[in-house]
This record gives structure tokens, C-alpha cells and sequence, in this order.
């Protein structure tokens, strides 16, 4: 999902495109979806609850045969991250270069960040993981509209963070669920 769409001024009304507009003015309306904000809180929220009440040990339990609790959420932080840079530079105006898109394949990006990620401490970076996503969150809600109407498939930067977190929140819960 991309927040954006443009529709036509004549088709919302004219109260809507303003009497006083100037003649041979483009009156194109944009209609931001912002329905990411509560996604991202949402997740956010999830994210939040789960690491405050997972002990020490827990973070510490394997997801998989690569990944560790804590491990995964410091791919969530590292992917959180990038957002959170990429945002900025959006709200700085500064334009998104070339090697800022994202491969294809980003299994050599997860492989190769997996040793840093896993040499922090697990609870460390469990709560490294919540504070950019907030961080992330923040600057991402703030951003005008009219900023957000430029991003499209093609952009680097995708707003809506909560898919990716809710996919691997999903995967720790089934790791640590209890077995019966």
C-alpha cells in the first residue's frame, strides 16, 4: 500500500478548490491515505508490550535455525532504520539517489548484518528496537502530506512499517508460545 492519490479539483467540489484560485492554476487535490499512522502505532504498540514482557532468557531463544528473538527485532530496528533515514532526507527535500533503492534480493543484507545485530546484547537491542521504531513512527506521521504524494512503488522509502513488523512479531510469537 502507497498513501497517495490525485484527483481532479473539479471532482471534490468547489469549495473544496477555492474560489480565488488563479485562472490556468493546476487544481489537482492530493488525497493522502494515512491509514499507515495507526498501523505503524498499532504494531508500535504490539512491539512494545511483547518486549517489555519478554525476560532476558526468552529474547535469547531461537526463532529459527538463524535468528534469535532479540535477533529479529534488531532486523526489525536495522529495517526501521533505513526508513527512518530515508524519511529524513524526504523531509530535509533532499532527493533519494540511485543507491538508495532496495535490491532485489536483501538476503545478503539480512545475512550480513545477522553477526553485528546478534553480538549486541539481547536486551539492549530488543529496546534499540522499539526506540527507532518510534523515532521512526514520529517522523514518519509528521511528514506533509504534499511529501508524501511524491512516493510511489518506485521509491525507497515505503511509510508503512507495520507490515514488515507485524510479519516477524508473528514469527516470534509462534517461536515463544508455549508448547503443548
Amino acid at each position: 500500500m502507497r498513501p497517495t492519490e490525485a484527483v481532479d479539483s473539479e471532482d471534490v467540489g468547489d469549495d473544496l478548490a477555492g474560489e480565488d484560485c488563479a485562472a490556468g492554476t493546476d487544481h489537482r487535490l492530493i488525497v493522502v491515505d494515512r491509514s499507515f499512522v495507526a498501523a505503524n502505532a498499532r504494531e508500535l504498540e504490539r512491539m512494545r508490550a511483547l518486549v517489555s514482557r519478554l525476560s532476558d532468557r526468552q529474547l535469547g531463544e531461537m526463532v529459527n535455525e538463524y535468528w534469535s528473538v532479540a535477533g529479529v527485532l534488531g532486523h526489525i530496528a536495522f529495517w526501521d532504520g533505513l526508513a527512518l533515514y530515508l524519511a529524513g532526507k524526504l523531509h530535509r527535500g533532499e532527493p533519494f539517489t540511485a543507491s538508495e533503492n532496495e535490491p532485489g534480493d536483501v538476503d545478503w543484507i539480512n545475512d550480513s548484518s545477522r553477526p553485528l545485530i546478534h553480538a549486541i546484547a539481547p536486551r539492549a537491542v530488543a529496546e534499540l528496537a522499539v526506540s527507532i521504531a518510534e523515532e521512526t513512527d514520529e517522523l514518519l506521521a509528521s511528514l506533509q502530506d504534499e511529501l508524501l504524494a511524491g512516493l510511489d512503488e518506485t521509491s525507497p522509502l515505503n511509510p508503512v512499517r507495520a507490515d514488515h513488523r507485524a510479519e516477524h512479531l508473528d514469527e516470534i510469537e509462534a517461536a515463544i508460545r508455549p508448547r503443548t
